[in-house]
């Protein structure tokens, strides 16, 4: 599986974008630990993995402690090693989302071949509220990821777009 890991962090200077490799990685602490390293000091640590064009996984840390984590599909788990290690422990469908219903969106027409908006089998797992206090809502953050034919980087630049730190990641990108 191929994999994108964009850190963007935030002190009193503004965001700040870098890409962080994680291959070599042991387990979810030493992630995080590599997102510290990005900057040691910022009030706010996010970390973006997009994984094959399929998956999303995004990683939260304030003033370098509360790792939060919220997963796109809770089948990337089982799709690699990577996944496994990010997402493997989250159990149970997503926390945040104050609507006692699961999110849905409809088919795009009445012919049964049209593929679903959402996928049936997604399972978004972990804490889809993780980025409320940044204008990114549970239930906005669960919309981009089911929206049909969002891919995760656009997921990620979308988010980005809203805390004002899109340039910065697009540039890791080489866009």
């Amino acid at each position: 599986m191929s994999y994108f890991a964009a850190a963007v962090v935030r002190d009193e200077g503004g965001w700040m974008a870098a890409e962080v490799n994680l291959r070599g990685a042991t387990d979810v602490d030493e992630v995080a630990d590599r997102l510290r390293d990005v900057e040691p000091d910022a009030d706010l640590s996010l970390l973006f993995v997009e994984a094959d064009d399929a998956y999303l996984v995004v990683l939260r840390l304030d003033e370098a402690e509360d790792l939060r984590i919220f997963g796109s599909d809770s089948a990337y788990a089982e799709e690699s090693r990577l996944g496994a290690l990010l997402v493997g422990d989250l159990k149970g469908s997503v926390t945040g989302f104050d609507d006692t219903e699961e999110p849905r969106s409809s088919a795009t027409g009445d012919d049964d071949n049209e593929q679903p908006a959402v996928d049936p089998e997604a399972d978004p797992v972990g804490d889809a509220d993780l980025l409320a206090d940044l204008g990114i809502s549970a239930q906005r953050l669960l919309a981009l990821c089911a929206h049909e034919g969002m891919l995760p980087a656009d997921v990620t630049a979308e988010v980005c777009q809203i805390l004002g730190c899109v340039d910065d990641v697009e540039e890791l990108r080489g866009v």
